[in-house]
């Protein structure tokens, strides 16, 4: 088993990429509002207001899907229909896509 991290970037890709879990039986995936620590600093404490000049004026929000993924080859098969997609996370400001060892699960599932 693994823990499947996806933190998306580009929330134009968010509806394809829910669809292509469903696809792969992820259904109970969970999704959360987030922000790079470095874009937090730069708008919410003062000391480094500087570093907006890096992250420019826009606040931008990302998607972190997490998951317990089963499939041995899940991530194969996703890394596939992402890119029959379009979708690129090598591309600058999409996002990333992880995976961790998990050892142990406590679920009803």
């Amino acid at each position: 088993m693994k823990l499947l991290i996806i933190v998306l970037n580009k929330e134009e890709y968010l509806e394809k990429l829910l669809s292509l879990l469903v696809e792969l039986e992820i259904s109970g995936a969970t999704m959360l509002d987030s922000e790079s620590v470095g874009r937090f600093l730069a708008y919410q404490v003062p000391i480094f207001a500087g570093l907006q000049e890096i992250f420019g004026q826009s606040r931008v929000t990302s998607k972190t899907i997490l998951a317990v993924v089963k499939d041995k080859d899940f991530m194969d098969n996703f890394k596939q229909l992402i890119k029959k997609e379009g979708i690129d996370f090598t591309q600058p400001d999409t996002g990333i896509i992880i995976t961790v060892p998990v050892k142990d699960v406590i679920t009803s599932e």
